[in-house]
């Protein structure tokens, strides 16, 4: 779940019972207990957990607790519960915005969009599939909550030349085509963000906690090799799934679709400077991040990483000139606004708080336990996956990341395996979340176009939830040893 859909009771409750468990930890817990500063650690973790579940207050703010707390309760120097909230992956995420920003702005995410369902045709699965290609590529650069707005629109449009104009009623068919048309495109924008670190939070979150706890990094064309295929598959088998079994529509063509892309595509005219300029800096930027490591070998030296050509994209937004005599940029400081702060400290927030898990015992111990208990490698990690996929479907996924993957890192250790192995597959389970509308905003979107019932979604959902656990479990058994 990614959005706040708690009832205020649930609210208030959480607003609570989060500072009071806090104070009853540290009351009870001794410093025998692990380490003399396990008890404090758990006792803040406790009360950020029982916020970001309930929502009781901004996810964003819950995750400031550690940079006043910690140092307070001597866990942490100042100078150390601040470091997180500055990691590099935090400014790679902001460039990966800032880019996002331009392409919103001048329209060019919708530009390609229209031109990827043109090429697919115009029978109703052909619709179903340019929908789908054109909804994930986008999500893979922007987030999928902006894909879907952007999607929404143009696919009400295409279901309404289905309405008969001397009638109300629609055939199962017609019906059908309705339904899969907006599952398509909530379930692609969530699955198209797992193909690249800056697609969706939780792979942000795990780079970052990766490289805090092992020391190791995933360039962003090594994660692409992994992410790009699972999302292409998982879409792929969905696509099947939806169209020829749970919602056939069997609908040969549809009158009107082809010419309804047409008329969008005039609306937006031909492409102007801003958006040849913006597609530029945006190939740039991927283009460097999928071949920076040849770029390095050519260069002699490790000049180029992922955050420093994330950042450089960001910048040259703000800084290529849309038309130099009016001296106008593709992008200004107010478009800022809508950039999304608070999912920055969030990422520095839970970077913290595994921060001081780790240093308190606390992840070595809990890892420990659970190493202990599992009789199977290959169970464990079906059964992380589950968890993930699961537990996602009713809580934030950023927030079920910030939590799980220390555990996940500690269990790893304890294993003796690299944490990669686990993590990764862990973390692309926490952005299959299909089967609710409040799961998350794509989901809630669409549900809210009045095309299908909370039964159509579960039914669904299921069915898609099933063939990722499937897949990602192949993926972290074949693909992931194999890539990274």
């Amino acid at each position: 779940m990614d959005e706040s859909s708690n009832h205020p009771i649930v609210k208030q409750a959480g607003f609570i019972a989060g500072p009071l468990a806090f104070i009853l930890i540290t009351t009870l817990v001794g410093p025998d207990f692990i380490s003399p500063s396990a008890g404090k650690v758990l006792a803040v973790a406790t009360w950020m957990i029982i916020w970001w579940i309930s929502e009781a207050a901004p996810v964003s703010i819950t995750a400031l607790l550690p940079l006043i707390i910690f140092p307070f309760l001597g866990i942490m120097k100042m100078s150390e519960a601040a470091a997180p909230y500055a990691n590099p992956i935090i400014f790679l995420f902001m460039g990966g915005f800032m880019i996002a920003l331009a392409l919103e702005k001048h329209r060019l995410h919708e530009r390609i969009a229209l031109n990827l369902v043109r090429v697919t045709g115009t029978s109703g699965n052909g619709i179903i599939l340019g929908f789908t290609i054109a909804t994930g590529f986008i999500s893979m650069w922007i987030s999928n909550t902006a894909t879907a707005m952007m999607m929404l629109p143009i696919a009400i449009s295409v279901i309404n030349l289905l309405r008969r104009t001397n009638s109300e009623t629609i055939t199962l068919g017609e019906r059908n085509f309705g339904i899969v048309l907006m599952l398509v495109i909530a379930y692609a924008a969530n699955i198209g963000g797992v193909a690249t670190i800056i697609g969706t939070p939780p792979n942000v979150v795990f780079i970052g906690l990766l490289d805090q706890f092992s020391h190791t990094k995933i360039s962003f064309g090594k994660w692409m090799l992994v992410g790009l295929p699972l999302s292409i598959a998982v879409m792929g088998l969905g696509y099947v799934a939806l169209t020829r079994f749970l919602f056939p529509n069997k609908l040969q063509q549809i009158s009107g679709a082809d010419a309804l892309i047409k008329n969008r595509l005039t609306d937006l005219g031909p492409m102007r400077t801003e958006e040849k300029l913006v597609l530029a800096i945006f190939t740039l930027t991927s283009l460097s991040w999928i071949f920076q490591q040849p770029f390095n070998l050519l260069l002699g030296s490790e000049l180029l990483n992922d955050t420093n050509i994330g950042m450089a994209g960001g910048a040259l937004m703000f800084l290529v000139p849309a038309s130099f005599r009016q001296f106008k940029f593709l992008l200004v400081w107010k478009d800022t606004e809508k950039l999304s702060w608070g999912i920055l400290i969030l990422f520095g927030g839970g970077l913290c708080l595994a921060q001081g898990l780790s240093s308190a015992g606390i992840i070595q111990a809990v890892g420990s336990y659970i190493a202990q208990q599992s009789q199977s490698v290959n169970w464990l990690l079906f059964g992380l996956i589950t968890a993930s996929i699961f537990i996602t479907e009713l809580m934030s996924n950023v927030a079920l990341i910030q939590i799980f993957i220390p555990v996940v890192f500690g269990i790893a250790a304890n294993l003796g395996i690299d944490p990669i192995l686990l993590g990764m597959p862990v973390t692309l389970g926490a952005s299959m979340a299909f089967m609710f509308p409040i799961a998350t905003p794509p989901n809630a979107i669409v549900f809210s176009s009045g095309h299908m019932n909370v039964k159509d979604m579960m039914r669904a959902g299921l069915v898609i939830n099933i063939i990722a656990l499937v897949l990602i479990y192949l993926g972290a058994k074949i693909l992931v040893p194999l890539i990274l």
